[in-house]
């Protein structure tokens, strides 16, 4: 796993002096190469064995491991580098230069979360929901819009499936839940009551919760059997919503097509109601 990405997903459960490190890291990645592990303690105000110990932590040998690591993703483009101020803005190419950026940012959201999602737990999921007898999907928001969309593909491969963008109304459905039901939980931030309450009445009954949620700590992720994580990191806010938009439907996506080849019954089922859906449309 990429340094950069090991930090950020190893934050949340770091003490306060190592997220001060690793907040350091993540956002001056590309000077890292010009500080020693006594002038980074040093502008952070720290000693100099927590620097040596936050890197041995996480896996390696030691800081300067950990330095020349970070500024080998840094020139692969895996982080953060921004443009020299001596270098002029070719105001004609502004077009060009935030494309890239753009294309780029999203590439590395998505990269980075299907790295924050091992194989083995993903496909635990899809097995899991393909044996379930009902899939019950709920999203408040604009995390609404994806649960909607998932849930109607859910159901052209076959899938019994219970949508609700009413936390009240899919309460109610929820009283009908047995120990072979699936309910998958979108909430960015994971810390929607309401999902939490869902959440807890859904597994009184026996069924399995999967949320999808940002990579960060949140009661919805801590509760779910099993949890799918979206990596989206920018400092412009209106950036951060698109990357994480992007990669929540690079990973919805990738979990459908992995039911569509995980069961051949499912990609049959999917022929045929993509047919009946194009006749409707047709007709």
């Amino acid at each position: 796993m990429p340094p950069l990405v090991k930090i950020r997903s190893e934050r949340d459960s770091m003490s306060a002096i190592e997220r001060r490190i690793a907040d350091y890291i993540l956002d001056n990645a590309h000077l890292l190469r010009d500080y020693s592990s006594q002038q980074l303690a040093s502008a952070l105000g720290i000693s100099q064995s927590s620097v040596v110990k936050f890197s041995q932590k996480l896996g390696f040998k030691g800081y300067p491991d950990l330095k020349y690591s970070v500024g080998q993703a840094v020139a692969r483009g895996g982080g953060p580098a921004p443009a020299s101020p001596d270098e002029p803005e070719a105001v004609g190419d502004a077009y060009t230069r935030l494309e890239e950026s753009l294309r780029r940012s999203k590439s590395a959201a998505e990269e980075e979360t299907r790295l924050l999602n091992p194989r083995d737990h993903i496909e635990r999921i899809v097995e899991r929901l393909d044996r379930a007898q009902k899939v019950f999907v709920c999203g408040l928001g604009d995390d609404g819009l994806f649960a909607r969309e998932f849930a109607m593909r859910l159901s052209l491969l076959g899938v019994l499936t219970i949508h609700h963008a009413d936390p009240i109304l899919m309460m109610t459905n929820v009283s009908s839940a047995r120990p072979d039901d699936v309910l998958i939980l979108l909430s960015e931030f994971g810390k929607l009551p309401q999902l939490s309450q869902i959440s807890r009445q859904f597994q009184d009954a026996g069924g399995t919760v999967v949320s999808i949620t940002r990579h960060t700590a949140n009661p919805l992720r801590a509760h779910a059997d099993a949890a799918l994580v979206v990596s989206a990191h920018d400092a412009a806010p209106h950036i951060e919503q698109l990357l994480y938009r992007s990669s929540l439907q690079y990973l919805l996506d990738f979990v459908f097509v992995l039911l569509c080849q995980a069961n051949p019954d499912r990609d049959r089922q999917l022929a045929i109601n993509l047919e009946r859906v194009q006749h409707l449309l047709d007709s």
